[in-house]
């Protein structure tokens, strides 16, 4: 096996002293320095706060700091001493605010007193409490349930979760787009199709126990950072990490553990990926499918030759069904049809299966780059295929692993928000609450914004999030919210959602993770579910930024009395008055939660059930299935001499979803921008372009409508040829709602189709990375994970 970690290039490793800079930078520049270290102590830690950024589960006994730098960027975002008050909402007009960037909207600070906006002024402007909610319950009221929709940020906890998707259900209305029909949504519906539930099926001990992991489609070092903690020891004890991704992610190739003094003071860090295969985008099915055919003919070489088997045939004939079609299918495929589709090598190929096949217990995780495709149901099930061939399910050390990419957007799925309820889910709501909950299915995201686009919408009220700027198309989407009698954002800060206002619409300043709530009878912990399915408490440490600042629970519940009140006897005060009973009803509707209130502080938390850790599998065959799309070569229907190029859309490393902490991205080199693409070297050339020209982007669609985004500068960059790079949400208008994985809907942000038409020459871009990552800048309190 060729070991990549021992000949690592020789660049600064992610983490060091620059995550240990950029998070101390980040408190100094929200005026939170101090207070800011403070709170980060107790974060991800029993009695604190769950970090309010990615969804990575907590140990059982958690280091002094328990977080990376982009859990601290989060808090620093949060927890600012910046406020966005009344004075400068009427010093700047809705129309002067959309002029300003992402960025700045955000970095005004914490929103401070319920807004309504006055279409006559074009200013939002300060309102009572009781004033917004008695004026959005007599419009609601008056609409057609199912022009309503109810949309839910991943940063939802548990409890407030569940009483949005019960006000919507008395509403009438199943129409609950959700944050994660933009990522994992793909996960939700394809997976359950292999091995019949929708989560992962591995723990943090599963973790300690692998001896190889395969990272597909992800970047741990900006989508979640602490897992690179985990994958420094695992490399360190030499693990194999095998990496399929098109961009060479620094994270992936070496980090330096901040909590290591050694590792600190001598600048040097652990090469991580030990096999990096960057493929062509689009060709994650054939390169699993690719491993399979290894392992599948060596097992039947091994057969004839009378040696021992290669697949696990006592796992495969007990617990999977379509194993033998699978096979033959994989023995079918042609070499030159794979090397064509993935960009990648029979050697290379051959080396990953050969590594695969020697190991015992293997864990397969995933990000978006699986997801966000139009066949990423399909790829994922490859993936599922390859773990089922040697058993890798349901025993300790092996697995799958979604990476979830919000606090709580798992959590959210679980307790109820989702447009396709199931029928037992719907009765036990129904003797919950004494009512009966519509049946009928409502809307995801792409559904609710074709009904904006259709004048089939009349209400939007938004939990959280940034929904007109983390969508498709979303300048033709935006452009009809206005149309609406009625929009609601519950927000911590201001962001460019709100600058689409309806005829009627209103601000509603909410708490934030880390912040003190306090209700009628004493402080609230509130509960969210991370990636492995974990459930643990949450409890915020820091003053409200606003006396007018609510919880999410109490804000819906007197949504839910100014318009629903007569349609269930539920008495809401006592409901917001201690959570505690909240999670009394969500034990009564949801299975696993048994004990519910008892469990919340356990350390790390409480598992819920995964029937497929127990090898019991809840699909139709009653096993686990082999599956797959005979003749499917390319997870977008494409193929790689098309004269387009395949655009991937990503987050900087100064970035969380649609808010922007700066306009640096440090470990990709770039410094002080935003509007860049990355470019492999040969495109460039072929484009007659060179570094920091000017390009626009058109992307190539089949519905007719031009769409077009210009501006960003030419960075060459390690990516396969034919593909290219760049930040999201700067590229969502390139993206057509309909071009969307065909089960979930989930965009397909991951591979967008777009000609790059050069617009002028210009300067490159800047790589000095703000912060030094040699040396400390200030005295750091505590170094973070990552």
């Amino acid at each position: 096996m060729v070991d990549a970690r021992k000949n690592a290039p020789e660049q600064p490793p992610a983490g060091g002293w620059g995550a240990l800079n950029a998070t101390e930078r980040q408190l100094a520049r929200q005026k939170i320095l101090v207070k800011g270290n403070r709170a980060l102590l107790n974060m991800n830690k029993p009695g604190g706060f769950d970090c309010p950024s990615c969804a990575w589960p907590d140990p059982v006994k958690p280091h002094k700091a328990e977080y990376c730098e982009n859990g601290a960027k989060a808090v620093a975002w949060e927890a600012t001493a910046k406020r966005t008050g009344p004075i400068f909402f009427s010093e700047h007009s809705v129309s002067e605010l959309r002029g300003w960037s992402d960025h700045a909207l955000e970095d005004q600070g914490r929103l401070t007193h319920p807004l309504r906006y006055n279409r006559d002024t074009d200013r939002y402007e300060a309102v009572e409490w009781a004033s917004a909610l008695s004026e959005i319950g007599t419009i609601i009221r008056q609409l057609d349930p199912d022009r309503i929709e109810l949309y839910t940020s991943g940063r939802t906890s548990n409890e407030a979760a569940f009483l949005w998707q019960l006000y919507g259900r008395l509403l009438g209305t199943n129409n609950f787009p959700d944050c994660s029909d933009m990522c994992h949504a793909t996960t939700t519906t394809a997976l359950p199709e292999s091995i019949g539930v929708g989560k992962g099926t591995v723990t943090l001990e599963d973790w300690e126990a692998c001896d190889c992991l395969f990272i597909i489609g992800q970047n741990p070092g900006t989508n979640s950072p602490r897992m690179l903690a985990l994958l420094h020891d695992m490399a360190k004890r030499g693990v194999p990490i095998i990496t399929f991704n098109p961009l060479k992610e620094r994270a992936l190739v070496k980090f330096t553990d901040p909590q290591s003094p050694i590792e600190m003071l001598t600048g040097r860090g652990q090469a991580i990926t030990s096999n990096y295969y960057q493929l062509r985008i689009g060709g994650d099915i054939v390169a699993m499918q690719a491993l399979c055919k290894v392992v599948i003919e060596a097992d039947d070489a091994a057969r004839v030759r009378g040696n021992a088997r290669i697949v696990d045939t006592a796992f495969i004939e007990e617990h999977t069904h379509g194993f033998a079609a699978f096979a033959d299918y994989c023995r079918s495929l042609d070499w030159n049809e794979i090397e064509r589709f993935t960009a990648l090598t029979r050697a290379q190929l051959n080396q990953a299966a050969e590594i695969y096949m020697r190991s015992k217990r293997v864990i397969a995780c995933w990000g978006m780059g699986i997801t966000q495709h139009r066949n990423g149901g399909d790829a994922m099930q490859q993936i599922m295929n390859l773990l089922l061939l040697r058993g890798n399910i349901g025993k300790l050390g092996a697995g799958a692993c979604p990476v979830r990419g919000h606090s709580n957007v798992q959590g959210d799925r679980t307790v109820g928000i989702n447009k396709t309820p199931t029928e037992p889910f719907l009765q036990r709501l129904d003797r919950a609450f004494g009512f009966t909950a519509p049946r009928k299915w409502g809307h995801d995201t792409a559904e609710c914004c074709e009904a904006i686009l259709r004048g089939e919408v009349d209400a939007f009220l938004a939990m959280g999030g940034n929904f007109f700027r983390a969508i498709p198309d979303t300048e033709r989407v935006s452009a009809k919210v206005q149309h609406l009698k009625l929009t609601v954002y519950v927000a911590t800060k201001l962001n460019r959602s709100h600058l689409t206002p309806g005829e009627h619409s209103y601000i509603l300043p909410a708490l934030g993770r880390t912040e003190i709530d306090m209700q009628a009878e004493g402080q609230q912990t509130v509960t969210v579910e991370d990636s492995f399915a974990m459930v643990h408490g949450s409890t915020g440490q820091l003053k409200p930024a606003s006396e007018h600042c609510r919880s999410e629970p109490w804000i819906i519940a007197q949504l839910a009395k100014g318009s629903v009140a007569d349609r269930a006897a539920i008495d809401w005060d006592a409901l917001v008055a201690d959570y505690a009973r909240i999670r009394d009803k969500i034990e009564a509707v949801i299975p696993g939660f048994d004990s519910y209130n008892a469990r919340i502080a356990q350390p790390g938390g409480f598992h819920l059930p995964i029937a497929a850790r127990q090898r019991k599998w809840d699909t139709p065959t009653g096993k686990a299935n082999f599956l797959f799309a005979a003749g499917m070569m390319d997870e977008d229907d494409d193929v790689p001499e098309r004269p387009h190029y395949q655009l991937m859309t990503i987050r900087s490393h100064d970035q969380f979803n649609t808010t922007i902490y700066s306009y640096n991205d440090r470990y990709r080199g770039v410094a002080g921008e935003r509007m860049v693409v990355f470019m492999n070297q040969d495109d460039m050339a072929r484009e007659s372009l060179t570094e920091g020209d000017l390009i626009t982007f058109r992307a190539v669609a089949q519905d007719g409508l031009e769409r077009r985004v210009s501006g960003f500068k030419v960075v060459a960059y390690d990516i396969p040829s034919g593909c290219c790079a760049a930040y999201y949400p700067e590229t969502n208008a390139l993206l057509p709602l309909s071009h969307r994985d065909v089960r979930s809907n989930t965009p397909a942000a991951k591979s967008v189709p777009v000609q790059i038409v050069a617009q002028s020459a210009g300067t490159p871009v800047e790589s000095a990375p703000e912060v030094s990552e040699q040396t400390p800048e200030a005295a750091g309190l505590i170094a973070p994970l990552a």
